[in-house]
């Protein structure tokens, strides 16, 4: 079975294309990819998964599908909520 797994950088992205066993877990797969030689930062036991933009909650226990793409997610810089007030407060001074 063909899956994919992505990961991008502001500056740099790869996908890499994987033939995987039935009952093959996101996990496994991340794995399997050898991320990590074109990312040495990425920790394939503990990065943040998702199937096409969608969280994986338990990535050692989903099993992927025919075409499915993992994406790993890098951990954010500035929290989400506190950017949006940080903007907020930017804009009020001017």
């Amino acid at each position: 079975m063909r899956v994919e797994v992505a990961y991008a950088l502001p500056d740099k992205q790869k996908i890499i294309e994987l033939d995987v066993e039935e009952n093959c877990t996101v996990r496994d797969a991340v794995r399997r990819s050898n991320i990590q030689v074109y990312f040495p930062e990425v920790d394939v036991d503990t990065v943040k998964v998702g199937i096409f933009g969608k969280a994986v909650r338990k990535p050692e226990e989903q099993i992927l599908k025919e075409g499915e793409r993992v994406e790993l997610y890098r951990e954010l810089k500035v929290d989400p909520k506190q950017a949006r007030a940080n903007r907020a407060a930017k804009t009020a001074k001017a």
